[in-house]
């Protein structure tokens, strides 16, 4: 059965923004990140190896995997036939909205106003990314947001740690969060997985 991106949001509390600098290292941090309990895994194309770490990654057991940074057209297509089951962008344009119509690849578009909320549900969206969640007001934004708008749910991303995802989490317009601190680099050029999994582990315990 085919997951909706309402279905992947829910079943990740947190879901890691990853950055591959090296290709070696996309198959053993998706394996550490999964045996840690996160499994819906963001690869960005941040870097010119965000393709190859999603072919691999998707190959891994368990792992759900998406691709981040969405910002032209032509990479919808090339995402998703590179197994990518779902994308994020950081904002929203009508060209994103095309492609990711075209590709059939379920979007998170990223918004950070209560303008930019109602013009992405007025093309269609609902799961939305409130970025950069802290700058854009944090939870205090996410709440202002809740009452008017009932009908959207977010996945904040943008400056938020281990010692503030539960703040965000317990907002009832939340499914989850994203953050890049579960995979820091020094943990990634050491190959230090077990130090992935032990952050994969304590991240998959927030509520």
């Amino acid at each position: 059965m085919t997951m909706t991106l309402l279905d992947i949001m829910r079943s990740a509390r947190v879901i890691p923004v990853i950055a591959i600098d090296d290709p070696e290292h996309a198959v053993p941090l998706a394996r550490a990140l999964v045996a840690g309990g996160i499994c819906v895994l963001e690869v960005t194309l941040r870097t010119a190896h965000g393709l190859a770490a999603i072919r691999a990654m998707a190959a891994v057991a368990g792992a759900i995997v998406g691709v981040g940074t969405l910002t032209q057209a032509a990479e919808f297509a090339a995402a998703r036939d590179a197994g990518a089951v779902f994308g994020v962008s950081p904002g929203l344009t009508p060209a994103l909205i095309e492609a990711a119509r075209k590709s059939g690849l379920p979007l998170l578009p990223g918004v950070m106003t209560p303008s930019e909320v109602l013009a992405a549900r007025e093309a269609g969206f609902r799961e939305l990314k409130l970025f950069p969640a802290v700058p854009a007001g944090g939870v205090g934004m996410l709440n202002a947001i809740a009452g008017p708008l009932p009908d959207v749910t977010f996945c904040p991303t943008g400056g938020i740690s281990i010692d503030t995802a539960a703040q965000f989490l317990a907002c009832k317009n939340v499914a989850c969060v994203g953050g890049s601190w579960l995979t820091p680099k020094d943990a990634l050029q050491a190959g230090d997985w077990a130090r992935i999994t032990a952050l994969a582990k304590a991240a998959a315990a927030l509520r």
